[in-house]
């Protein structure tokens, strides 16, 4: 398998993340929006209007969304060129099923990465190529795929690469932990598990939060200037993008 893509390249899509998508009116999002509608903003080549300026035009919540590469992989392979959701509706069903997907691969990818998971490198190859086959399946195939089951299979492996990345630290466990607004300022947190945590808000100011775990975790919001991330584990550009950092 050759090296896929696993970020959003917005000119090889037809703008599903603009129409398959709920908005509803608050703080990420200017306008309410039904599902299948398409945002004001989209023009006819499928571009936002707004794309330079969508914070301050009242939609923070499109800056921090990633389908990593799921919309262009929609649009280009398993309907191909020519086609969009106004010629074939049924793709716009399919945007949550494929990112889903992928972000399960990217975060195979980033495990791979880790060089004291090198055990567990060949499994996660293995469901890294197994994921992407299901992603390039065909629309009823698509459809009809139980993505939780999936998730079940793969976040197992993801935790022992996890583990054995963090070997030697604390490993304090945030698993799924309601960290809103937690005043944590500059606190020992080094390998810790921020798996699925909410830390919307989290005032994490100049906290030691190398080889921490961040998969999965809400970090709206939450402030990380002068945090020492440094081999931060499982931690995306979008949630990036969601906090407030030193760049």
């Amino acid at each position: 398998m050759g090296e896929r893509v696993l970020e959003a390249d917005c000119a090889s899509c037809v703008g599903l993340c603009c129409v398959a998508p709920a908005f509803v009116k608050s703080s990420d999002f200017a306008i309410t929006k039904p599902a299948g509608q398409p945002c004001p903003n989209l023009g006819a080549d499928f571009r936002c209007g707004i794309h330079e300026r969508l914070a301050e035009s009242g939609f923070p919540g499109c800056v921090v969304f990633d389908c990593f590469g799921a919309g262009q992989r929609i649009s280009r392979e398993t309907f191909g060129i020519g086609q969009d959701w106004q010629s074939a509706p049924e793709m716009l069903g399919l945007l949550p099923v494929v990112r889903q997907l992928h972000e399960l691969m990217w975060l195979l990818t980033e495990a791979l990465k880790l060089a004291a998971a090198v055990r567990v490198h060949p499994k996660l190859r293995a469901e890294l190529a197994r994921i992407d086959h299901l992603a390039g399946g065909t629309p009823a195939q698509l459809k009809g795929l139980d993505v939780d089951a999936e998730r079940r299979k793969v976040n197992p492996l993801l935790q022992q690469a996890s583990n054995l990345a963090r070997a030697g630290t604390p490993k304090a466990d945030y698993r799924g932990a309601n960290l809103i607004g937690r005043k944590m300022r500059g606190a020992a947190l080094n390998g810790a598990s921020f798996r699925g945590a909410l830390l919307i808000g989290a005032d994490l100011r100049g906290a030691d939060l190398r080889r921490a775990d961040f998969t999965g975790a809400d970090l709206r919001g939450a402030d990380l200037r002068g945090a020492d991330l440094t081999g931060a584990l499982f931690l995306s550009r979008s949630q990036l993008r969601a906090a407030v950092t030193d760049t």
